[in-house]
């Protein structure tokens, strides 16, 4: 969906709700487990975040509270969803005097000794289709990094015509996102 104008909090919320019945954009549900499919766009970051237990327990808390998304020119609704796999969210975002809302949803968890995280894909009303996965790993050698692995490619008619700029909006995305999970 795109605006003109940020659009009102009750207006996010309707959006949540309609989307909530919708199913997902792509077939490949599930595929950032594995190697992602063909046909797609395929983003793979990482950045290290620091060693041992303590920095490994902090990056998952920031990753719970949806810090990944804390941007300024970007925002995740509800605020404070849960991670859990069926929640739906809207990522909204702010870009060249305009706003989009984009619908996910989560369709799996990441909950072992050394690696936590979700991978949530896009509903029909999100400009792209794909799936991304955000992660926490604590390697064998102490290092813990963030990883973001994500396939994706335009869906609706304006990301089509507009796909540099929706590149260069996902290649933003991933710089901002590694830095605000270096807090």
């Amino acid at each position: 969906m795109f605006l003109r104008r940020k659009p009102r909090l009750r207006t996010i919320e309707e959006f949540l709700v309609s989307q909530r019945k919708e199913t997902f954009s792509y077939s490949e549900v599930g595929a950032t487990r594995r190697d992602p499919p063909s046909g797609y766009v395929v983003d793979h970051n990482r950045i290290r975040l620091g060693f041992g237990f303590n920095a490994f327990h902090h990056a998952r808390e920031l990753l719970n509270a949806w810090r990944m998304f804390d941007l300024g020119w970007m925002e995740i609704f509800p605020k404070h969803v849960k991670i859990e796999a069926g929640s739906t969210v809207a990522v909204l975002i702010h870009h060249f005097g305009f706003w989009s809302l984009n619908a996910c949803r989560i369709v799996y968890l990441i909950d072992e000794e050394r690696r936590y995280g979700f991978a949530y894909g896009t509903l029909k009303d999100h400009a792209e289709q794909g799936e991304q996965r955000f992660s926490i790993e604590w390697s064998e050698d102490d290092s813990v990094w963030y990883d973001i692995l994500a396939f994706s490619r335009p869906m609706q008619w304006q990301a089509k015509i507009a796909r540099p700029i929706s590149r260069m909006l996902q290649r933003r995305f991933a710089r901002d996102s590694k830095a605000a999970m270096m807090t």
